[in-house]
């Protein structure tokens, strides 16, 4: 049986004022959850992998930038943001067909910037750890 991510309350993210390098690393999907979290995921394709047929380490690095964004635009009030420095740790392998779901929590906000921990996780086994900053453009 294949895993139908629409049947379990997530839905699929268009981005059509970025189709360009979201739309080759995509398709996402997000999640509403309980006091308005938000959860971020993927399903790894062939194209996500690298040649020892792992997801590639850049691959995981760009969905968290992706996930842990989209938590801070939320926590913002969507006011635009870019990402100032993100650092990521490697813990566990993530392969083709896995469903890796990435989510963030903001630590601390000032005037202009958010900090944020998040991470990976496959079947709510971690995946990738990482913290952030990211700076509230206009402040």
């Amino acid at each position: 049986m294949t895993f139908d991510p629409g049947q379990q309350g997530w839905k699929l993210q268009r981005d059509p004022e970025n189709p360009g390098f979201t739309g080759l690393t995509g398709p996402f999907w997000a999640r509403q959850e309980g006091d308005g979290l938000w959860a971020y995921a993927f399903q790894a394709q062939l194209k996500h992998l690298n040649g020892r047929g792992m997801v590639h380490g850049g691959m995981l690095m760009t969905f968290a930038d992706q996930a842990l964004g989209k938590t801070v635009y939320h926590a913002v009030d969507r006011q635009p943001c870019v990402t100032v420095s993100l650092n990521n740790q490697f813990v566990a392998p993530a392969r083709e067909g896995d469903f890796l779901e990435g989510r963030g929590r903001i630590v601390r906000r000032t005037r202009s910037l958010v900090f944020i921990q998040g991470g990976l996780s496959v079947a709510g086994n971690d995946v990738l750890v990482c913290d952030g900053i990211w700076k509230i453009l206009g402040q």
